[in-house]
């Protein structure tokens, strides 16, 4: 993934629309055709337009996570030992592999990576630090965060 890729120009109507998909991806061209003042063509095309540009990446449905039996939402804060494009990519490449692993972030700072991980207790998150994250080579250290209470989780980004 480019780390700065190309800005892709966006208009008024662009912004209108991501911000009701954003808000419900469920809604129908006529409904954002008709929220915007437009025909349903234009909005058709736009939409097409955004996500062959990759503005819009994918729609999908968002859960309740301890709806659905997770209770263990946890930060992972990881360092590497080396440092090589070899190793970083050998990280990154095992590190998509592990469905626990919601997102993971190369960062800067005291560690290198930051992992948003969920399972379903601490018995599961345990064994997934001892049999699956500590499994991978190159790490150095693990520091794990874990959510006590969610204050505040947005989906949608304002343009």
């Amino acid at each position: 993934m480019d780390i700065f890729p190309k800005r892709v120009k966006l208009d008024n109507i662009d912004n209108g629309i991501i911000e009701l998909l954003q808000d419900d991806a469920k809604y129908t061209n006529k409904e954002i055709a008709g929220k915007l003042g437009l025909t349903i063509t234009p909005i058709y095309e736009r939409i097409k337009r955004l996500k062959r540009l990759g503005v819009i990446k994918k729609m999908v449905t968002i859960i309740d996570y301890k709806k659905a039996g997770i209770s263990i939402l946890a930060f992972c804060n990881v360092s590497l030992k080396e440092h090589t494009l070899s190793f970083i990519n050998d990280f990154e490449n095992s590190v998509q592999k592990l469905h626990q692993v919601q997102s993971c972030y190369h960062i800067a700072g005291q560690y290198d990576y930051l992992l948003t991980v969920y399972a379903k207790d601490m018995d599961e998150y345990q064994k997934f630090i001892t049999t699956k994250l500590a499994a991978i080579d190159n790490i150095a250290h693990v520091q794990s965060s874990f959510v006590m209470k969610e204050v505040k989780k947005e989906y949608t980004i304002r343009l």
